[in-house]
C-alpha cells in the first residue's frame, strides 16, 4: 500500500525514475480498487463510480508510466508507441518489465536509494 501512496504523493511528478515494484504495486491496487468498485456498481445498481475513479488516476497512472519509462532509460515519447494497436501495448508491457538500468539521464538507479 505504501507503493500507492507514495506513486498518489508524486501523482503530477513527471520526472526521476519509478522502480518495477512501485509500477506494479501501483497498477495492482489501482485494477483491484476499480475491479471492487464496478462489482458494488453493478450489485447497487448505480453507474459513475469507477469511471470517476478511473479519471482520477489517470495523470497519477500517466506520471508513474513516464517515471518507469525514466528508469530502464527511455524517454516519455516512447508513450506515443502505445498508439499502435497491440504492437505498442506489448512495446510499453515489455518496457514496464525490464529491470533497472544503473545512473542515467533521469537520475541515480532508486534500488540504491530504497525508502522501504
Amino acid at each position: 500500500m505504501e507503493y500507492f501512496t507514495l506513486a498518489l504523493k508524486k501523482y503530477a511528478d513527471f520526472s526521476g525514475r519509478a522502480r518495477r515494484k512501485e509500477y506494479w504495486m501501483f497498477t495492482l491496487i489501482c485494477t483491484l480498487f476499480s475491479v471492487s468498485l464496478m462489482v458494488i456498481e453493478a450489485a447497487l445498481g448505480i453507474f459513475g463510480i469507477s469511471i470517476l475513479f478511473s479519471l482520477a488516476m489517470f495523470i497519477p497512472s500517466l506520471s508513474i508510466l513516464v517515471r518507469r519509462l525514466h528508469d530502464t532509460n527511455h524517454s516519455a515519447w516512447w508513450l506515443l508507441i502505445g498508439l499502435i494497436p497491440v504492437i505498442g501495448a506489448i512495446a510499453i508491457l515489455i518496457f514496464c518489465l525490464l529491470d533497472s538500468d544503473d545512473a542515467n539521464p533521469y537520475g541515480f538507479n532508486p534500488k540504491a536509494n530504497t525508502v522501504f
